[in-house]
C-alpha cells in the first residue's frame, strides 16, 4: 500500500498568510530551520496507479502539481484520483473540492451523513458542485463496519468515530455526534498492513486507542504542542481542546499516548503554524526525535 502526504499542515498552512508568530516570521526570514507546509491531505493507493484522495484542502492545486503520479496524462483531461474520502467538514479539508469542480464526471465522494449535511447547508460545497459535474455521495457508516471502494481493489476501509468538534457553521458545533469526525483505518488485504489516519483528534477513547495500537503506521493529530499555545502567541484565547485537538505535551497528550505503543510507526500530521516542533532545532522537536515520533512533511511517501 502506498501513502503519499500531499499536505501536512493545519488550517492556514505554514507559514500562515497573515501570521507573524515566531515560526511564521522565522521561516519567512530564514532564521529558523523549518520547511513550509500546505494544509493536510493524503492519497492512498494499492497499486500505485489508482489513488483515493483523503480530504481536499484549499492547497490541492499546488499539492497535485508536486505529485506527478496523480496526473498520468492519459487523456486531454485526466487524473489518477478515483474517489475522495472526507473525514470531516472543516474548511481546510473540503474547500479544495471547489478546485476539482472541472472533473469529467461526478466525483464519488465517501463521507458520513453529518458531513454531507454540513456540505449542503452551512458550507454548501456539494450544492455548488451540482452546477458542474456534481457529486455521487456514498454514505460512510459510523458503526466501525468495513467498507470498500470499487476503484481501490485490495483495500478495506473502516471509519472510526472520533471526539473532536464540528466546524462553526455546523448546527452540531460543541455538541457533536459520531458522524461529525471520523478517523480512517485503511487495510491492505494482501499484506494485512494497516494505517490509521486521524488529522483531528480531541479525545483518545478506548476504541480509538485499539485501532492505533494495532496499526502498522499512525498518521495522527499533531496540531498543538500545548493546549494554550494560541494564547501564548497572543493569537486567540481558544484552547486546542476547544477546537477539537488533543495537544502533544500534556500528561495524557498525543506524545504520551504514542510512547505507550510499540507496534506502529508514529507520525504527526495537521501541524499548526504556531507549534514549536516545526522548528527543527527546538527542544520540543528534539523530544519527539528522542521518542521516535516523526513529523509528516509535504511529499512524504510511506509504503506498507
Amino acid at each position: 500500500m502506498h501513502i503519499h502526504v500531499l499536505g501536512s499542515g493545519a488550517g492556514g498552512g505554514f507559514p500562515q498568510w497573515n501570521c507573524n508568530c515566531e515560526n511564521c516570521k522565522g521561516v519567512r526570514a530564514g532564521t529558523i530551520k523549518a520547511i513550509p507546509r500546505t494544509q493536510s491531505s493524503i492519497a492512498v493507493s494499492a497499486n500505485g496507479t489508482d489513488w483515493i484522495l483523503f480530504n481536499a484542502s484549499p492547497d490541492i492545486k499546488v499539492q497535485l502539481d508536486h505529485f506527478p503520479a496523480i496526473q498520468p496524462a492519459r487523456e486531454v483531461r485526466d487524473t489518477a484520483i478515483t474517489a475522495i474520502v472526507i473525514t470531516d467538514s472543516q474548511i481546510d479539508h473540503v474547500t479544495g473540492l471547489l478546485t476539482l469542480r472541472e472533473h469529467n464526471k461526478p466525483w464519488d465522494i465517501y463521507c458520513t451523513d453529518e458531513v454531507k449535511d454540513d456540505l449542503t447547508t452551512g458550507f454548501p460545497v456539494f450544492n455548488i458542485l451540482s452546477h458542474f459535474r456534481g457529486v455521487n455521495h456514498h454514505k460512510i457508516e459510523t458503526d466501525e463496519s468495513v467498507f470498500t471502494i470499487p476503484t481501490a481493489e485490495g483495500i478495506e476501509f473502516t471509519a472510526v468515530p472520533l471526539l473532536s468538534n464540528a466546524p462553526p457553521y455546523s448546527p452540531r458545533r460543541d455538541n457533536t455526534v459520531p458522524g461529525d469526525n471520523v478517523g480512517m483505518n485503511v487495510k491492505d488485504t494482501r499484506t494485512g498492513k494497516t494505517v490509521f489516519y486521524a488529522p483531528g483528534l480531541g479525545v483518545a477513547e478506548p476504541h480509538v486507542l485499539e485501532y492505533m495500537r494495532n496499526a502498522d503506521c499512525v498518521l495522527v493529530d499533531g496540531t498543538m504542542w500545548t493546549d494554550d499555545e494560541m494564547s501564548k502567541e497572543g493569537i486567540s484565547d481558544k484552547r486546542a481542546i476547544e477546537m477539537g485537538h488533543l495537544d502533544q505535551s500534556s500528561d495524557g497528550g498525543i506524545m504520551s499516548i504514542l510512547n505507550s505503543m510499540e507496534k506502529p510507526r508514529k507520525i504527526l500530521i495537521h501541524i499548526n503554524n504556531t507549534n514549536p516542533i516545526l522548528n527543527e532545532d527546538s527542544p520540543q522537536r528534539a523530544t519527539l526525535n528522542n521518542a521516535g515520533i516523526e513529523l509528516a512533511f509535504d511529499g512524504m511517501d510511506i509504503e506498507l
